[in-house]
């Protein structure tokens, strides 16, 4: 790992795009745009600090919400801007500071600190307006996918129950109680089938299937508590074969959710969803629990994805898989962007190994 420590240049944010092909960074006065697969440089424009800037695909539009560091920047302001014309589409202005925003092909919502707004994104005409519990951190999750499009956000601020929308429906789809502390992170699969959460404490990771919206399975993290800066499933139609997860400890942290829940099935009749909220045996094995160690500094905030997943089907059974390979792409606050291949064979044994790692700094201004 590359020394991580340099406070001179600080990202302000950090976001990948719906398909994970492309990411996004913010510093003191400027916003780029790279490729993840090659890691080239997109797009960068000079226009002062942004604590948003959210990319539509690998498309021309992007969302941007200023730092509030210069008057033209508020962030009560959402700019809609053509990286082709560079030049705004639109603006809209709110009330209080947008703390999140998230979009697919026909959607487009803004998260405030106590409500949320659904806009359809080609005519932005406001189709809803969403009272939320008090969200300060602008905590969401967003599953981009037209056939099965929710929005979760926190339900509660003492315990860390979640709030499941559906955003093509425009009508609320669940409550779900996770956990005991309030939540800490959300994400949810690309297709919109399994929510995955954490809370404060860091511990427990658990699994649910969204249609049901009962408890399903719990991985445990570590003991310690420790602060979950990002949940991210990868890329699936059905069950995403693996869930990752940044922490505090500068851990990435994997979890063969595929292959510990097909052996958990091998000694029960239920599935995903089946077991009791009440259950106490919902926590899967350990030995699918793959971290990678001092991945960043410890305290250095970090995001991270599943870009791609290679797997081989054993012969006996679809459900039998003789290794994994996963991409998984991290960037760091610091300003480093990384990329490792996650290999687990049928042995269940895992093997991380950096691809390659460069130093955003250089194209950071200063």
């Amino acid at each position: 790992m590359a020394n991580q420590s340099s406070p001179s240049s600080s990202i302000y944010c950090a976001s990948f795009n719906q398909d994970n092909s492309g990411f996004a960074i913010s510093s003191r006065d400027s916003f780029k745009i790279f490729d993840s697969t090659t890691g080239r440089l997109c797009y960068e424009r000079a226009a002062g600090a942004f604590v948003i800037v959210e990319m539509l695909y690998s498309s021309d539009l992007l969302a941007l919400v200023g730092a509030g560091e210069q008057a033209s920047l508020s962030p009560r302001r959402l700019c809609l801007f053509n990286t082709t014309k560079g030049a705004p589409l639109k603006e809209l202005n709110f009330l209080t500071s947008i703390l999140a925003v998230r979009m697919n092909k026909k959607r487009l919502v803004v998260v405030l600190v106590e409500k949320t707004f659904v806009y359809d994104l080609n005519t932005l005409v406001m189709l809803d307006t969403i009272d939320t519990a008090p969200n300060p951190k602008g905590l969401c999750a967003f599953s981009p996918s037209l056939e099965g499009c929710f929005l979760a956000v926190p339900a509660s601020t003492t315990k860390g129950a979640v709030l499941v929308y559906n955003v093509m429906d425009l009508q609320s789809h669940s409550e779900i109680d996770a956990h005991r502390s309030p939540l800490a992170a959300i994400a949810l699969s690309s297709n919109g089938m399994y929510i995955a959460t954490a809370s404060e404490q860091g511990t427990l990771i658990r699994v649910h299937l969204v249609s049901d919206s009962t408890k399903s399975y719990s991985f445990r993290r570590g003991t310690y508590p420790s602060t979950i800066y990002s949940l991210s499933f990868g890329p699936s139609t059905q069950l995403p074969d693996i869930l990752i997860a940044t922490s505090s400890s500068g851990s990435v942290h994997a979890f063969s959710l595929m292959l510990a829940i097909n052996q958990r099935s091998k000694r029960s009749t239920s599935f995903l969803g089946s077991v009791l909220p009440d259950s106490v045996s919902d926590a899967l094995d350990p030995a699918h629990h793959h971290v990678l160690q001092n991945a960043v500094s410890s305290g250095i905030r970090s995001y991270a994805v599943v870009r791609k997943v290679d797997k081989l089907e054993g012969t006996s059974s679809p459900s039998q898989f003789t290794s994994i390979r996963a991409t998984v792409s991290v960037i760091t606050y610091s300003g480093y962007f990384q990329e490792y291949t996650l290999s687990i064979n049928n042995k269940n044994e895992s093997l991380w190994t950096l691809e390659r790692e460069f130093n955003l700094y250089p194209v950071i201004s200063s």
